[in-house]
């Protein structure tokens, strides 16, 4: 069931043209802005991944992928009910998440009718307790009702190889592995080994040697010789 989330953001990419699920080909369309096909997409890009290579032979794309930077939990008695507690989440999104999405669409993106939209939203969450009961007897035993945007905090625009490279911390050795890669970014090391993964399918960054057990990479190919 769509939620009220994505039908805001329908409306907010839809720029007041009214063009919103649009059938085009054996497709329907999220919404179309300027002549560009927008396809919003708060699940995995997977799911989307064939249909957007599919449209990207005749046609301009957007995906906009959200990212929830702040989560409000609304609790709710029961479904429907009255609100009994709203905390706010403790798991925060940021950009760089995209490259968890980002792995499953490499073989798509770049491309240059393709536009990446990254929105780092705020939401409220509403929910109801699980499996019909009325008591919250565990932290994860509850039903989502429905998802509100509240705010887009800020969007980012990926759109070729150079915007993918802008990723990748200032400081970095000429040549690099992931564990300067996960100290740069200060992140742990299997983040930055998937932000690597990306960058080496997309061929903003390539490998150039080992290291021990690690691949060495480069942000330029000729660094090989």
């Amino acid at each position: 069931m769509e939620t009220s989330l994505h039908r805001q953001l329908k409306e907010v990419y839809a720029a007041g043209t009214g063009q919103q699920e649009v059938v085009l080909q054996q497709y329907r369309i999220d919404a179309i802005r300027g002549g560009a096909l927008v396809e919003i997409q708060h699940g995995s890009l997977a799911a989307i991944r064939d249909k957007i290579a599919d449209l990207l032979e005749h046609h301009q794309v957007i995906v906009v992928k959200p990212i929830v930077a702040l989560k409000e939990l609304v609790k709710l008695e029961q479904r429907g009910g009255k609100v009994v507690e709203r905390r706010r989440s403790p798991k925060r999104g940021q950009l760089l998440d995209i490259f968890e999405e980002l792995v499953y669409f490499t073989r798509v993106f770049p491309h240059p009718k393709l536009s990446l939209e990254v929105a780092l939203v705020e939401i409220e969450e509403f929910r109801y307790p699980g499996h019909g009961r009325r008591r919250w007897r565990r932290a994860n035993d509850y039903q989502v009702e429905d998802q509100y945007l509240t705010k887009i905090r800020e969007t980012h625009h990926l759109r070729t190889l150079g915007d993918l490279r802008k990723f990748l911390p200032r400081g970095l050795p000429r040549r690099f592995h992931t564990g300067h890669l996960a100290e740069a970014l200060q992140v742990r090391r299997p983040i930055a080994q998937r932000v690597a993964y990306c960058l080496r399918e997309t061929g903003a960054i390539h490998p150039v040697g080992k290291q021990g057990n690690a691949i060495v990479y480069s942000r330029r190919r000729r660094a090989a010789a």
